[in-house]
């Protein structure tokens, strides 16, 4: 399965509807990445293509998506996105985490196979 994009809209109805609820509470039924990323910065087209490889490798255990913040201004803003590439991590019954930058396939490898996948 491929990166899916996501929406302002789609997050509110498949991740978590921040506008009606202020406690998260995770509606996906796998975890999830979610890339947050801009067409002109060169880090996040790095991290693009390991983003991909990832949703293959890890089909049906994670979900990857990824959200244009030019785009998805009010997205961006709710997570207060100062720096991109900005991933959110989500575990199925933990908090969330966000970590800026540019990680490696190994670190990613690593976040998803310790905090997302039990």
């Amino acid at each position: 399965m491929a990166t899916i994009n996501l929406t302002t809209d789609k997050f509110k109805e498949e991740i978590f509807d921040y506008t009606t609820g202020k406690e998260w509470n995770y509606k996906g039924d796998v975890p999830a990445i979610i890339d947050f990323y801009a067409d002109w910065c060169g880090p996040c087209k790095m991290v693009a293509p390991i983003l991909e490889e990832l949703s293959e490798e890890y089909d049906g255990k994670v979900n990857i998506y990824k959200v244009d913040t030019e785009a998805e201004e009010e997205l961006s803003a709710v997570f207060q996105i100062r720096s991109i590439p900005s991933m959110l991590f989500i575990p199925k019954e933990k908090q969330p985490m966000m970590q800026a930058g540019a990680l490696p396939k190994n670190t990613l490898e690593e976040i998803i196979n310790k905090e997302l996948i039990d």
